[in-house]
């Protein structure tokens, strides 16, 4: 009979021979991180079935291991975990975006060596699978705080991919259809939902001074200023990142000052605020919103900035990352990341502290 030492490793050499044997075989960032795995039960899916991806996050090592909630399916699917395509072509992730804290203990999922935990994600809920076709499927995320809190204090975020699964998709009718909004004769008009009146006030004076910061970033851009503030948030210059920068904000300028917003105060997650990229402009603030300063740093205006950006009509920004060292960490290191990261905007946009 195998000792229990040794029947927990060869539990954990079967996880890990079974994600190298699967097409594609598996990648993580570090040999001491974990991996993931994805399997289905079909190659083929009708229009009338949900796509439900198997996602199995394994520990391999001989200790411990944490691994931040944010980036796995354990509640929910709250970011574009999986990178998709079809024919070559990404497919458009419809989830919500949320802005963030930055993560605590509490955060983190924890495995024992040589443990597993399996997730049932139907990507139909998170992604535009509106065109019958071949799909390619990786789960594919990155952070700097993947195991830690702390963050890793290396240059590279730790990163956790997948092998590759092909299936066919036969497409489906979504209810609502990506927005295509244009700004042009909107009225500017606040709305809200589910506010109270307290709330509707901070939310008014808001989006008031976010307005003034993004006419003041709009600003700076569009006078070709190079300055440290610049290079802080958005990194080395560049004439098309700067040029991408600049397109961005008088995006978002134009967005504070003309779109029709409608601001849901139902969320009770301990978030700030998140959207729908492809349903504008419906903001929904969350827990931590309500205890963020007027102005500053991760500000009710800042938030405000960061969400608006996340709007395909307007910027189109991802969350790369989270929290002003790790945008600064990306400024350095992955600038084409940081012209894209929403925090980064909201951060340059709140200029705190101050740089010219």
């Amino acid at each position: 009979m195998l000792s229990r030492n040794l029947l927990s490793f060869a539990l954990s050499l079967i996880l890990v021979l079974s994600a190298v044997m699967v097409p594609g075989g598996f990648v993580s960032a570090s040999d001491d991180g974990a991996t993931v795995t994805l399997a289905v039960d079909s190659d083929f899916f009708s229009a009338d079935q949900p796509v439900i991806v198997h996602v199995t996050i394994a520990n391999p090592t001989k200790h411990s291991l944490k691994v931040l909630k944010w980036y796995t399916p354990a509640d929910e699917v709250e970011g574009p975990l999986f990178s998709i395509e079809q024919n070559g072509q990404s497919v458009d992730y419809i989830g919500p975006l949320y802005k963030r804290p930055k993560p605590s203990h509490q955060n983190y999922i924890s495995l024992k060596a040589g443990e597993s935990i399996t997730f049932d994600v139907d990507i139909v809920l998170y992604y535009d699978l509106s065109v019958s076709a071949n799909y390619s499927i990786i789960y594919d995320v990155s952070s700097w705080d993947l195991y830690s809190e702390k963050g890793n204090g290396k240059k590279d975020a730790d990163r956790l991919t997948s092998n590759e699964i092909m299936v066919f998709i036969t497409g489906r009718e979504y209810s609502i259809s990506p927005a295509t909004e244009a700004l042009s004769g909107l009225s500017g008009a606040t709305s809200f939902t589910k506010c109270t009146t307290a709330q509707q006030s901070a939310l008014t004076i808001a989006r008031t001074d976010a307005n003034n910061y993004s006419n003041n970033a709009s600003s700076y851009l569009n006078a070709g200023t190079q300055g440290s503030r610049y290079i802080t948030w958005f990194g080395s210059y560049n004439s098309s990142r700067y040029g991408t920068a600049a397109s961005h904000f008088n995006s978002i300028a134009n967005a504070m000052n003309t779109a029709n917003v409608t601001f849901d105060c139902g969320c009770k997650k301990n978030y700030y605020a998140y959207v729908y990229a492809n349903k504008p402009y419906t903001i929904y603030l969350c827990r931590v919103f309500w205890t963020a300063p007027p102005t500053g740093t991760d500000s009710k205006a800042g938030t405000l900035i960061h969400e608006m950006s996340h709007f395909n009509t307007v910027a189109s920004t991802n969350d790369w990352v989270y929290g002003q060292a790790s945008a600064k960490n990306l400024a350095i290191n992955e600038p084409q990341k940081a012209v894209t990261n929403a925090d980064n905007h909201e951060y340059f946009g709140e200029n705190n502290p101050w740089l010219p």
